[in-house]
């Protein structure tokens, strides 16, 4: 169970665009400040805003996720 300080999970974010874009950025093709049109690209079905705000849940939850 998440603790206070985990962000929710939007919807529909499921691992596979945390993977995406974990894989995006081991790959160093973009700063992932800029990494929301690419994961729309990847994923036709998300909205500008459901792309955002996966991208800002991937990014305040990476260290969580990767033990940093």
């Amino acid at each position: 169970m998440p603790d206070d300080t985990t962000p929710q999970r939007p919807e529909p974010c499921d691992e596979e665009h945390l993977v995406f874009l974990d894989e995006l950025r081991e790959s160093g093709e973009t700063n992932m400040w800029g990494a929301v049109p690419y994961l729309m690209a990847d994923f036709e079905d998300l909205t500008k805003k459901q792309a955002g705000d996966i991208h800002t849940y991937w990014m305040k939850t990476f260290a969580q996720r990767h033990s940093l």
